[in-house]
C-alpha cells in the first residue's frame, strides 16, 4: 500500500510518514496544496492523508478537484480547525473521513485501515488464495495450511506487491516504489533480502527470479 502525507507542517508529517512506514506502508510527503494535487492525480496512492490549511492550494479544493476529475482514491483530511461546518465542508468536497488537530496517532493509523478495508471490502476479496497459502491484504495475515505466519511489515509489503499480481513479472523497480517510496537511494539488491527471507518462511508458493525482469509468484 502506498500512501501520500500533504501537509505543510514538516515536523507532524515527517512523524506521521515515520510512523507509517513503521506500519509496513510505503510513504511520500510533500508540502503544498499544488504538488499534492499533481501527486494524488497521478493515481499510484492507495490513501491520501490531506491537510486543509495548505499553501498554494488548500485542502478542501485539492479535494475537489481530485474528484472532479474521476479519482476515487480515499481521503482523510486533517485540520486544526473544529466544528460541525468544517467537518461537513471537507465531507461534501469528497473526502472519505475527517480528523482534528491534535490527534491520536493511534487513532490515526485505524482510521487509515479503516479505509483501506473498506476500500477492499467494495472490489475484490481481501483475501488471495495461493494454494495452500492465503494472504489477507486486509488483516495484513498470512496463513499457511490454516496456521498463521509471522512476517514483518516489510515483509508482508512485498509479499502483497507479488500477491496482487501473482501470475505476472514485478519487477524490483516496482516493488522499491510501493514498498518504500519513491525517494529510496539505497541498495535495490534489498528487494533480494525479503525474497529471500519470504521463500524460507512460505516454502509453498514459488517465488521465481525472472532473469533481467523481476519477480513472479506462482501457486503449487
Amino acid at each position: 500500500m502506498r500512501l501520500l502525507i500533504v501537509e505543510d507542517e514538516k515536523r507532524l508529517a515527517l512523524s506521521l510518514a515515520k510512523g507509517l512506514t513503521a506500519e509496513g506502508y510505503a510513504v511520500d510527503v510533500v508540502h503544498d496544496g499544488l504538488e499534492g494535487l499533481h501527486r494524488a492525480g497521478e493515481g499510484v496512492y492507495d490513501l491520501v492523508v490531506l491537510d486543509i490549511m495548505l499553501p498554494g492550494m488548500n485542502g478542501y479544493r485539492v479535494c475537489a478537484a481530485l474528484r472532479a476529475a474521476g479519482h476515487d482514491v480515499p481521503i482523510l483530511m486533517l485540520t486544526a480547525k473544529d466544528g460541525e461546518y468544517d467537518e461537513a465542508e471537507g465531507l461534501d468536497t469528497g473526502a472519505d473521513d475527517y480528523l482534528t488537530k491534535p490527534f491520536s496517532y493511534v487513532v490515526l493509523v485505524a482510521r487509515v485501515k479503516a479505509l483501506l478495508r473498506r476500500r477492499g471490502s467494495s472490489g475484490a476479496s481481501p483475501v488471495i488464495a495461493l494454494g495452500e497459502i492465503e494472504v489477507d491484504t486486509a488483516a495484513r495475515r498470512v496463513r499457511r495450511d490454516g496456521a498463521e505466519v509471522t512476517l514483518t511489515a516489510k515483509e508482508f509489503a512485498v509479499l502483497e506487491q507479488l500477491a496482487t499480481r501473482a501470475g505476472t513479472v514485478v519487477s524490483k523497480a516496482e516493488i522499491l516504489e510501493h514498498v518504500w517510496d519513491f525517494a529510496y537511494d539505497g541498495d535495490p539488491n534489498i528487494v533480494e533480502v525479503y525474497i529471500s527471507a519470504l521463500r524460507r518462511k512460505l516454502g509453498a508458493p514459488l517465488i521465481r527470479t525472472v532473469r533481467g525482469a523481476g519477480y513472479r509468484l506462482e501457486a503449487r
